[in-house]
């Protein structure tokens, strides 16, 4: 396999990846580090944690290295989804600097907009942040990027999930049209994505390397019944007491579930455990990622706000307490362990209404998850008792139809039945002192 040195990096960034204990380039920084130094616009697809931060980063220093610096300005913008993300890539990005004089600096929103606005002023030639918080920077007129000469887009599926699309855009036209882009992601992505390249980039190189159906082989994944809220409260405590790990995420899809569960699990899980989700302020998230990957905590209970990008060392256990909404997401989730060729576990507690939704997200990355029981805690459900070829429940979806069909075509004859009383006619009236009385008519004989 080519090593680092193979690929035409500088010396100084060569001591800096020996620093970080990379030894030898993934499939990922095999082919877009040349094409990224060769001058091309990228579009990198490549699965969760497969090294896409290196791919990037150290073009991006050769390039700064090798070219003279300007006076003033940011040289290079790397953007994220999120404020966590941002936070890990610029650590990544600084290590791999470590042998040079390049500095970089952390924008996202949850800090204080005057004391980033002064380390702007600073002159660090990367900038790493949210989008949100660079344009409001920008607006401000405290980014300047005339001599911006690489951006990258990180997660930029995940981005345009966010909302973020419209932002990305904006900042890419403030940039140079002389410049380098490159654009990675997780999923190929939709129409969005297709409006969003031709938007930013230039002729670019396509490495589609892995497509979001590609789960590490090293991840075993498992799936639990549950009949309700409390039994699952009750697995999850139980595979965090017997499973073997050194760290573990619990994903719930709610901030409530993730803050009840916290609690459950504080009051008798062995090891720490901390919460994270978007309510959080900046200070409180960062303090749960620095304390996860220090090891201080060994339980992280996040909803999806946690699921992209973030590489924690010794994570072994992934367990979705709810069912993503998603295949993307699911993959995400449980792309935090496995990573670079490690081995993890994740496991899903799935419930009869998310019996259905576990199954689309099996056809969808076309494999079948091993299905696991506990038996002290045994589920009453344990799957529909008739299937459907693709692993749903049959009869289901027929049934709610037929209940909506009923439903509105009871409303219907009802209104119906009341129209018709509204508009009819008595038999016949007689007017007495000023009061309408029926007049009926006599009762039949026969």
């Amino acid at each position: 396999m080519t090593g680092f040195a193979e690929l035409g990096l500088h010396e100084r960034l060569l001591k800096g990846i020996e620093a970080c204990s990379m030894e030898t380039p993934t499939e990922v920084q095999s082919e877009a580090i040349p094409q990224a130094l060769a001058g091309h616009d990228l579009r990198v697809t490549a699965r969760t944690g497969s090294g896409k931060t290196a791919a990037f980063a150290l073009p991006l220093l050769q390039h700064l290295l090798l070219e003279p610096k300007p006076l003033a300005g940011t040289r290079a913008l790397i953007l994220s989804p999120t404020r966590e993300l941002a936070s890990q890539l610029q650590k990544q990005v600084q290590a791999l600097a470590g042998f040079t004089f390049i500095q970089s600096e952390v924008v996202t929103g949850g800090e204080d907009f005057k004391v980033q606005a002064a380390r702007i002023r600073k002159n660090p030639e990367i900038l790493v942040g949210t989008p949100g918080r660079l344009l409001e920077q920008l607006e401000a007129g405290n980014l300047a990027l005339a001599d911006l000469a690489v951006l990258v887009i990180d997660e930029a599926d995940r981005m345009l999930d966010l909302g973020f699309g419209e932002d990305v855009s904006r900042l890419a036209a403030a940039c140079p049209e002389q410049r380098h882009t490159w654009l990675f992601s997780a999923t190929p992505g939709d129409a969005n994505m297709e409006r969003l390249v031709r938007g930013v980039l230039r002729e670019p190189r396509v490495l589609a390397l892995h497509t979001v159906r590609e789960i590490h082989h090293g991840i075993r994944q498992q799936v639990i019944t549950a009949d309700d809220a409390a039994h699952k409260e009750r697995l999850t405590q139980w595979l965090l007491a017997h499973e073997t790990y050194a760290k573990a995420m619990v994903f719930t899809n709610t901030r409530v579930q993730a803050d009840r569960l916290g609690g459950v699990l504080r009051a008798t899980a062995r090891n720490k455990v901390y919460v994270l989700h978007g309510e959080k302020a900046q200070k409180d998230r960062k303090q749960a990622m620095d304390r996860l990957r220090n090891g201080d905590v060994d339980i992280l209970v996040a909803t999806d706000v946690a699921a992209r990008g973030l590489d924690v060392s010794g994570l072994d256990l992934v367990i979705n307490f709810d069912m993503p909404r998603s295949g993307d997401d699911y993959v995400h989730r449980i792309g935090r362990t496995g990573r670079l060729g490690g081995e993890g576990l994740a496991v899903s507690l799935v419930s009869a209404s998310e019996w259905n939704l576990m199954a689309s997200i099996q056809r969808y990355l076309d494999q079948q998850f091993e299905f696991r029981l506990i038996e002290p805690l045994k589920a009453r459900y344990q799957g529909p008792k008739k299937r459907r070829a693709d692993g749903r429940a049959v009869g289901s979806k027929s049934k709610k139809l037929k209940r909506k069909a009923a439903a509105k075509s009871g409303t219907k004859k009802v209104k119906k039945a009341s129209g018709a009383r509204g508009k009819a006619k008595p038999a016949a009236q007689e007017l007495k002192g000023g009061h309408a009385t029926l007049k009926r008519k006599p009762r039949s004989q026969d």
